[in-house]
């Protein structure tokens, strides 16, 4: 990973490519790459979380939080997989429409099938059905794009993409691959954290509990308008935060990465032939005992340990890399982060939750729980009422 474009470069399949674009983050190479990646982190800097998403990502999350019937059973899978994709159309492209959201929702879904299958562009394929649905994304992106050169919106009105065309110069074609590029990058990494979170902690009661104590310790105490959180009680959620870390040391999606061997490379008594794929797991440095003391145990408190500080820095740490590393280390790690932290509050402090099915996690072909994660939900308010 510190080796981009000097020993090795990214490289994916031909289906993976075609599907996310010629002109994305994550497929363009060189100079272009670092300019497209600096544009997105730009986008994502801190400063930006703070006055752009915050409220916003608060306001999805209590739209699809508040739907739920007491004792109602869902699949959180499904719930997860669809809250973040509401949240990446709203954050990106502005849309706010419950019928916006779900068309590029199904969309998307399509879109993701396609991204590892035979590159077959015929009826039937799951290529081609995700290629009509890339199609259908750019329409509207493009759509939005119109809209902004027809219309003066104020600042941030259109999400990313509006600022993207206030702030940068990029050509059409370039900005519809970008924001696809953000959309596949954000949407499943971000899902999957948040289920697999909640799975975690249903399954340490002790962690469970400390959580909801801090997090019922920020509501209480928030000084946020009309009940959402403020940037200082994000601030505050030191041991959520530890939760999430642990949820991606033990969970993390991407724990795989693709390389190609741009020269003859020697390491150590190998030698790497140029054009050779690798796939580096990052998950076997995550689950090394040698680093990890109990490395296969969700232990939150072990982010707590002051050996483990230096190791806790994902941009930096060899030890740690759940948002990859290097040149393309994952531009949205922070708003990823804030988005969870936001869900695990709201979805605490509303529901107490039964699971119903045995279930386990699976990475292939993609990062899941097999069962989909059947629960059923009590509304904490409810339980206060029937107390009185």
């Amino acid at each position: 990973m510190q080796n981009e474009g000097k020993l090795f470069q990214s490289s994916y399949p031909k289906s993976f490519r075609d599907l996310v674009g010629k002109n994305g983050v994550i497929t363009v190479q060189g100079e272009q790459q670092r300019k497209l990646h600096g544009i997105a982190s730009n986008m994502m800097r801190l400063e930006k979380l703070k006055f752009h998403f915050l409220d916003n990502i608060q306001l999805v999350m209590l739209q699809t939080l508040n739907k739920f019937d007491n004792n109602q059973v869902i699949l959180l899978q499904d719930v997860c997989r669809k809250l973040a994709i509401n949240l990446m159309v709203n954050q990106l492209l502005g849309a706010s429409s419950e019928t916006e959201i779900d068309e590029m929702a199904h969309f998307f879904s399509d879109f993701v099938d396609g991204c590892l299958s035979l590159p077959i562009n015929f009826p039937g394929f799951a290529f081609h059905t995700a290629m009509k649905a890339r199609e259908k994304i750019i329409r509207k992106i493009n759509k939005t794009i119109e809209k902004h050169g027809e219309e003066e919106s104020s600042e941030g009105g259109d999400g990313v993409l509006g600022r993207l065309l206030e702030e940068e110069s990029l050509p059409d074609n370039a900005v519809a691959d970008f924001i696809i590029n953000l959309l596949f990058a954000g949407n499943e990494t971000t899902a999957k954290t948040m289920l697999f979170a909640v799975y975690f902690l249903t399954r340490c009661p002790k962690a469970m509990q400390q959580l909801l104590d801090e997090q019922d310790s920020i509501r209480s105490n928030s000084s946020g308008g009309d009940g959402l959180l403020t940037w200082q009680d994000y601030k505050a959620m030191s041991f959520t935060q530890c939760v999430i870390d642990e949820t991606l040391r033990l969970g993390g999606i991407a724990i795989w990465l693709m390389r190609e061997a741009k020269h003859d490379v020697v390491y150590q008594d190998y030698i790497i032939p140029k054009g050779c794929f690798l796939v580096p797991f990052l998950s076997a440095v995550h689950l090394d005992e040698n680093l990890y003391k109990g490395a296969s145990t969700f232990n939150p408190w072990r982010w707590m340990e002051p050996e483990n500080q230096e190791k806790r820095n994902w941009r930096s740490s060899p030890f740690y890399c759940p948002f990859g590393g290097g040149a393309r280390s994952c531009p949205g790690a922070e708003l990823s982060r804030l988005q969870i932290a936001i869900f695990l509050h709201y979805f605490v402090t509303t529901y107490t939750w039964e699971q119903l099915k045995e279930d386990r996690m699976s990475f292939f072909p993609s990062a899941r729980l097999v069962n989909g994660f059947q629960i059923r939900l009590t509304s904490r308010h409810h339980l206060d009422s029937e107390s009185l």
